[in-house]
């Protein structure tokens, strides 16, 4: 088969790529105010973020539905 693209907009996603670039564009406290989570909250680092994240599927879900919510709101302008 040729032209295997998958339209699943997480497809060739890290989940640390994916946090990078929510906290690039909302920053750690607005994502603690979005997503109830500690991790986000408390001395927050991609690290210990993604840590957190690999064992806990809600919690990974929410970010994931975040994400892709980002992606449909597209670039804002400046």
């Amino acid at each position: 088969m040729t032209g295997n693209k998958s339209n699943d907009p997480l497809h060739g996603v890290t989940l640390e790529m994916l946090l990078t670039r929510l906290v690039e564009h909302y920053g750690w406290e607005e994502m603690g105010r979005m997503i109830r989570i500690r991790c986000f909250n408390n001395n927050p680092s991609i690290k210990s973020s993604l840590r957190f994240l690999r064992r806990t599927p809600w919690a990974r879900s929410k970010v994931e539905a975040l994400y892709l919510r980002r992606l449909r709101e597209g670039p804002k302008e400046a």
